[in-house]
């Protein structure tokens, strides 16, 4: 059983976004009405695929020939090379327009499967099977897709939205409880930005066993709807979707300098909401990082200290793709679910900001 979200892109574009337990059934129906081609690429996590062969090959006995593409695990596999590696098996192989390709795994593996799926053929079906909580709350929805760059994450991509996304939950059964902690961080960016009772949901669920329960179901739902009605609201970023980049701008800097891979996206976007709250705190807004606080130990318990400094890291912020005229734009908070964008130049509270913030997590 599935409940199922509906996201309008425009009058010619919709998808639905299905979220439940076991949704092998769910699936086979969708591709069964929308695929006339018997072919099928799979590009799948490569752990996704050890921890879940059984069950991915029975979703995809659908398809007479399914072709499997691995993905190393890490955010180094987001690059041109695998792209390029990538694109040439599959054109190699053969493929029509009509030929799905379906990503299997995290952020990595569906930021890649989208991008491969985009320029293939000028674009070809794209469908998502989040396995990780935070792409099933966050990377899987919205289109964004990309590889990154040695100048910066994710510069290198376009918008591409998928037929449909299946959150299947059982996957979560053998997600590490680092994955979950590292996707709980996008969850709490939708308490900070359009949800604050997600805190004391969070709360709670964080002192239970990290398991797949109907609650955490019911959250994941709550993040998938709040980030497809923002992305409904403005598809290609040019207004409110760039809320949902509150404490990426800080969390992107920090992932640059620590080097690509040695902080996990979500580590680094907890980090970067705990310096635009205290950014947003200074400029008098009613808030401050307690609500972060009950989370703080979590992420600093598997996080190496932080060995970055406030001047490289602000360096880094200047190479961030929403950077304009060469002003950093920040995403903050006027109060706890009403975010604002801010054109930074201050960079002495942008320095003051960090220091607070690195200390807090050396401390």
């Amino acid at each position: 059983m599935s409940n199922i979200i509906d996201i309008g892109i425009d009058l010619k574009q919709q998808y639905q976004i299905y979220v439940g337990q076991h949704l092998g059934e769910d699936f086979k129906a969708f591709c069964k009405g929308r695929y006339p081609s018997a072919k099928a690429f799979v590009i799948i996590d490569e752990n996704v695929y050890q921890l879940h062969e059984e069950r991915v090959k029975t979703l995809m006995d659908f398809f007479d020939e399914v072709h499997f593409l691995t993905v190393p695990q890490g955010e180094t596999s987001k690059s041109v090379k695998l792209w390029h590696r990538f694109v040439n098996e599959i054109l190699e192989i053969g493929l029509e327009r009509s030929t799905p390709i379906i990503g299997i795994g995290g952020g990595v593996t569906g930021d890649l499967a989208g991008f491969v799926a985009a320029t293939v053929l000028r674009g070809v079906p794209l469908v998502h099977v989040p396995t990780t909580l935070l792409a099933m709350v966050d990377s899987s929805i919205g289109g964004k897709t990309g590889v990154n760059h040695s100048t910066g994450k994710n510069l290198i991509g376009s918008f591409y939205q998928p037929d449909a996304v299946f959150a299947d939950i059982a996957f979560l059964e053998t997600l590490e409880e680092s994955e979950w902690i590292t996707g709980m961080a996008e969850i709490l960016k939708y308490a900070a930005i359009r949800n604050p009772k997600l805190f004391g949901e969070l709360d709670e669920l964080v002192h239970q066993p990290l398991t797949p329960k109907s609650r955490w179901a019911d959250v994941i739902e709550e993040s998938a709807r709040i980030k497809s009605d923002i992305v409904q609201e403005d598809t290609l970023e040019a207004g409110k979707r760039a809320y949902l980049n509150f404490g990426h701008t800080f969390g992107h800097a920090l992932e640059k300098v620590s080097g690509y891979g040695a902080i996990t996206h979500g580590e680094a976007v907890f980090v970067g909401m705990i310096a635009a709250t205290y950014f947003s705190d200074q400029l008098d807004h009613p808030v401050d990082d307690t609500r972060f606080s009950p989370f703080l130990a979590l992420y600093k318990k598997q996080m190496s200290p932080l060995s970055a400094n406030a001047e490289e890291l602000i360096e880094a912020m200047k190479s961030d793709k929403k950077v304009k005229n060469n002003i950093i734009r920040l995403v903050l908070l006027n109060d706890w679910g009403s975010p604002y964008l801010y054109s930074c130049e201050q960079r002495a509270l942008l320095e003051e900001s960090w220091s607070y913030t690195l200390k807090k997590f050396n401390q």
